[in-house]
């Protein structure tokens, strides 16, 4: 079997170690991949971003299947592009990834849906007079977006009208999110907790992963400015069997039929950004249309088996395999870069011991080897640091250890990843 991932960044290596792990004699392929990838796959110096490219290595490898990583790819259609060739390919279409893609089509297909989430009002560039007007009569706080892809940045969360009328300024006045920005979602705020929940669907039906939870701020307690994601771990106490199955019926199925009747059947992966509040009531924050980045660094270390059957699964529209899952815990802390989030220095030499704690994987992201072959920072969110235990302690601490034990110049990381967790369990 031929596989290739497509995506060069820390989700990508967790997805090609789990497919070489399931399919060890699999020819693999990434493209572009990184240092991390390259002694699991074939790195195709191809980016993501590339269609032209890109389709051409799928059929001159003549590829059975490729997953696709990162959002922009599928919301530009390559998937459709494949589909058109006549290639399996795990990712939805580019009408099925407006979910993700465009914030304003996803607040209305759950209005039409009826899945639960924060009210909101949408405006285009032109009418930043109305969204002020907006602010300034809408209970404070408020949370304002950029409807189009904003690398996980285009959230900010306003404790003041002011705020929010900076926000929505930034946004259509001064242009400062570039077209993701041009139509902006405003919506209440939703108190409580958040949850990644993700499941592999063929459009109909639903394969669950564990569900995980991010830590998007840069600093300790969640404090600092937002980034891509500063860890994660898996799984969730608060994530409890009878909270994923309202998921499953409110959220998740309603979504995909809803999708499917405006002709945008989904597959690939669905992952909803669930607010559990104090009561236990679900509310969806946001949908993505891919694999979380870190969550899937965290998540798939515990899948056992079925996964790469998953994926073909759901690419060709068969039934899904159920998937085994390790009875323990995944903890990620991901290592940034000098400057991240604003401006990340490159081209810091790094160090990875050679032994590490038992149950540690070091996935790369933001990683390059210069013609000397030393291994590099390239990027801000350079290693996700993935310790995997009999219990969420034990993971939490090989982890910390680990990442402790990595050295770069300017390192940066949190030490209190899952700190929701540990005081749930007491740790």
């Amino acid at each position: 079997m031929k596989v290739l991932v497509v995506g060069g960044g820390g989700r990508e290596h967790a997805l090609c170690w789990a497919l070489r792990r399931d399919l060890p004699s699999a020819d693999l392929f990434c493209a572009p991949g990184n240092p991390g990838t390259a002694p699991l796959a074939n790195n195709l110096p191809i980016g993501s971003d590339d269609q032209e490219r890109l389709v051409r290595a799928v059929q001159a490898h003549d590829i059975d299947l490729t997953v696709v990583g990162p959002e922009a790819p599928l919301a530009k259609g390559l998937a459709d592009r494949l589909r058109e060739a006549g290639r399996a390919v795990f990712g939805p279409s580019a009408a099925a990834a407006q979910i993700e893609a465009s914030k304003a089509f996803a607040k209305d297909v759950m209005q039409s849906a009826g899945v639960p989430t924060a009210s909101s009002r949408t405006f285009l560039a032109d009418e930043l007079r109305m969204a002020q007007a907006y602010v300034d009569r809408h209970p404070e706080p408020l949370v304002i977006k950029a409807s189009g892809l904003a690398a996980g940045k285009g959230a900010i969360v306003c404790a003041s009208r002011e705020e929010a009328r900076r926000a929505v300024n930034a946004m259509l006045r001064d242009g400062g999110f570039g077209d993701a920005g041009r139509t902006i979602v405003i919506e209440s705020f939703l108190e409580g907790e958040e949850l990644s929940i993700l499941a592999i669907t063929n459009g109909r039906d639903l394969a669950f992963l564990p569900a995980a939870q991010d830590h998007k701020r840069l600093l300790e307690q969640d404090q600092g400015p937002n980034t891509g994601g500063m860890g994660a771990y898996s799984p969730v106490a608060l994530a409890t069997p009878a909270l994923q199955s309202r998921v499953e019926r409110e959220v998740m199925l309603p979504t995909l039929r809803e999708l499917s009747r405006r002709g945008a059947s989904f597959s690939g992966v669905l992952y909803a950004g669930i607010m559990v509040d104090a009561s236990g009531t679900p509310n969806v924050v946001e949908f993505n249309c891919r694999f979380g980045d870190p969550e899937t660094q965290a998540i798939l270390p515990l899948i056992t088996s079925g996964l790469a059957e998953a994926l073909g699964a759901a690419a060709r529209g068969e039934p899904l395999p159920r998937l085994g899952v390790l009875e323990g815990a995944a903890v990620t802390t991901v290592l940034a870069a000098h400057g991240y989030p604003d401006a990340p220095r490159r081209g810091d030499p790094i160090e990875i011991p050679e032994i590490l704690p038992e149950g540690v994987i070091v996935f790369h992201a933001g990683t390059q080897r210069d013609e000397a072959g030393v291994l590099r920072t390239n990027g801000g969110r350079v290693l996700a640091v993935t310790a995997v235990a009999p219990t969420f302690a034990g993971a939490r601490a090989a982890g910390l250890s680990a990442a402790a034990a990595i050295q770069f110049d300017g390192k940066g990381y949190r030490t209190d990843i899952g700190w929701r967790e540990a005081r749930r369990l007491g740790d």
